[in-house]
């Protein structure tokens, strides 16, 4: 399998498992949305040092994937490539950051190798909010929810059709791909001297599908917005999921839990 096949696959799983019928997914979506919001922004509201603390949010992944019955394993083989490059946010932090604040099994810890553990974890963390989000609501329910937060219908409506529509620009590029390597078939990869004009002709097929698209949503209504959701009410389940949550991971953010649960222990 090619990698933009393998890419058109992972973007049909992910859609496939948000309409699920499972509990975590049945939930409104505006409330989902928001207790993503607010975890991400307690996440990274963490100082740089405080990597216990940090680590104490790791309840909100773990729980969703056990409640949404979404695999770990294959959520970081689809986030191969984004996780690295959050991961390498605090790299040279232990470069600048050569202070030492205590030993591990003989190693000195700087507050340099901390910070860096923090920053990538924060990382960690807010990837996987996202992805979670995301396995478990559809892209029509999430921009429903935005437009009830009363987001522009311009921009909740770019993204409903960027996410819609990248599988057919993907598709598109594999077939080009693929009509290139079979007359280039002992050729690894595509020559430099044919990157412009197989960009120029993508961008010419895109602009075509493109224009099909808009006259086809024109000749069935379409006048500047999308009908995104079917008005959903928000139940009490959906109440107690939001205040649940905002009350856990307020606490796990205010009170060292586990350095308290450790003294408790030790006392």
């Amino acid at each position: 399998m090619s990698k933009l096949n393998n890419t058109l696959h992972n973007i049909r799983t992910i859609d496939e498992m948000a309409r699920r019928s499972k509990r975590i997914n049945r939930l409104h979506p505006l409330v989902k949305l928001c207790v993503t919001v607010f975890y991400m922004i307690l996440v990274v509201s963490f100082d740089r040092y405080h990597l216990i603390g940090l680590m104490g949010m790791m309840i909100y992944p773990y729980l969703l994937f056990e409640l949404g019955e979404i695999s770990l394993k294959d959520a970081l083989c689809r986030l191969h490539v984004v996780l690295p490059v959050v991961c390498m946010v605090g790299l040279l932090n232990p470069v600048f950051d050569t202070e030492p604040v205590g030993r591990l099994g003989g190693i000195t810890i700087t507050s340099g190798m901390l910070s860096m553990c923090t920053l990538m974890l924060k990382g960690i963390l807010t990837v996987l909010s996202a992805y979670l989000l995301i396995a478990t609501t559809t892209i029509e329910e999430i921009c429903y929810a935005l437009r009830l937060l009363r987001l522009p219908k311009l921009f909740v409506t770019q993204v409903l059709l960027i996410y819609r529509y990248i599988s057919v620009l993907l598709s598109e590029a594999d077939h080009m791909m693929n009509a290139y390597l079979l007359r280039a078939p002992n050729q690894k990869g595509v020559h430099f001297k044919a990157w412009g004009s197989l960009a120029g002709q993508l961008l010419l097929r895109s602009m075509d599908r493109a224009d099909e698209l808009y006259q086809s949503m024109c000749l069935r209504g379409y006048r500047g917005e999308f009908y995104y959701g079917s008005g959903q009410k928000m139940s009490g389940i959906d109440f107690a999921y939001l205040i649940i949550w905002i009350c856990v991971l307020f606490i796990f953010r205010r009170f060292p839990v586990f350095e308290l649960i450790g003294s408790f222990f030790v006392s």
